[in-house]
């Protein structure tokens, strides 16, 4: 006979994780933002009435990491009492509670670290490492580095760095591109294709920088290179424009990262606007969201390769039924206790129940505010 158990405690922090060196990408040389020196998190810890325990973040790069604590802190004493087991009901209670400001982007945001939280807590308590508990396809998932292919490096520094990831047994390399001198784009490309050799998988990302003459002139060079994929052309929102894109170039059309909800992953899929899709679970509320945006993905037949979070989204990519890939950065290994694991190309998925990830002390230390619900 099952035991009733409710949620008796919810602790929310936030946290300014330092980056060491400060990241550009097209958006920083043309423009549109500064450098990015720090990545903001929102923790969610929760603890029911039996003992067992759960943790899920969300985050914001740049702008928006106090409005996430902010409206999370607003809700999310509304869960204390509830089952933990009832993950969509919590989150539909959640999502009406602060439905006055809407049902994308910061508002889901919030919530994803609650309801990444209950699902670590679930499958904890099932004694099943998350992938396992949602059922899995396989125990690794193709990896590729994207951290140290950022355009505030040069080529030799990207060559090294894309050396080094190799070594550590990463699969893919993934370099930024969209810079203003599109020859300079094409320049690295050949650079690091010709480093690495064409059986690496090798992919392109250009953080929605070109118009549409200049992704399709750039899509027809890249096409040269072998690339796995090029990754947000236009403008997240140019459905139609990526459309045409994946329509008439060899080379995998690949955007989604920036989309902040399963309405606007909907727009994506059905206008056909790419062959891989980069769903983010914490950017679309969660990992109730994500589930229901990766089914609709499959039943098109797409590619999946989840956007940053590698901690949630292994497992995640592990119950995809198609091969997907997953992103590997190592910028949040200060805030964890644990490591993944990469080898022969693929990313390990940990055997630890649930997510596998404990808050460090580092974490802790660079919590800037917090609050507690329940007892």
């Amino acid at each position: 006979m099952s035991t009733v158990d409710l949620i008796r405690h919810v602790k929310l922090s936030t946290a300014r994780l330092p980056l060491a060196v400060p990241i550009s990408d097209a958006k920083v040389f043309t423009g549109r933002q500064k450098p990015m020196t720090e990545v903001i998190f929102l923790f969610a810890e929760i603890t029911t009435e039996l003992g067992h325990t759960g943790v899920g973040f969300s985050y914001s790069k740049r702008a928006g990491g106090p409005a996430q604590y902010a409206h999370a802190k607003e809700v999310a004493g509304g869960i204390i009492g509830e089952d933990p087991n009832d993950i969509a009901k919590i989150y539909t209670k959640l999502l009406w509670a602060g439905a006055s400001v809407g049902r994308s982007g910061v508002a889901t945001q919030a919530l994803a670290a609650i309801d990444i939280a209950l699902y670590d807590l679930k499958a904890k308590r099932a004694g099943l490492p998350l992938a396992k508990f949602l059922g899995s396809y396989r125990d690794s998932v193709q990896t590729y580095n994207t951290s140290g292919g950022f355009l505030n490096a040069s080529l030799e520094e990207v060559k090294a760095r894309a050396t080094q990831s190799l070594e550590e047994g990463i699969g893919g390399i993934k370099i930024k591109v969209g810079l203003p001198d599109s020859k300079e784009d094409l320049r690295r490309v050949a650079g690091i294709r010709e480093h690495i050799g064409w059986d690496v998988p090798l992919m392109v990302d250009a953080n929605q920088q070109w118009d549409r003459a200049t992704a399709l002139r750039m899509g027809r060079q890249l096409e040269e290179f072998n690339l796995i994929w090029i990754e947000e052309p236009l403008d997240a929102y140019d459905f139609e424009g990526h459309a045409h894109l994946a329509q008439v170039l060899d080379t995998p059309i690949a955007t989604g990262e920036m989309l902040a909800s399963v309405a606007e992953h909907k727009g994506l899929i059905s206008a056909n606007s790419c062959d891989i899709i980069q769903p983010d679970a914490p950017r679309v509320g969660g990992i109730t969201q994500f589930l229901r945006l990766a089914a609709l993905a499959d039943e098109r037949g797409l590619g999946l390769a989840p956007h940053f979070a590698m901690e949630i989204h292994l497992h995640l990519a592990a119950a995809y039924p198609r091969e997907p890939w997953v992103e590997h950065f190592d910028w949040l290994d200060p805030l964890f206790n644990e490591r993944l694991e990469t080898k022969n190309g693929r990313m390990i998925v940990p055997d630890r129940p649930g997510l596998g990830i404990t808050l460090s002390d580092q974490a802790r230390a660079w919590t800037t505010e917090s609050v507690e619900f329940g007892a």
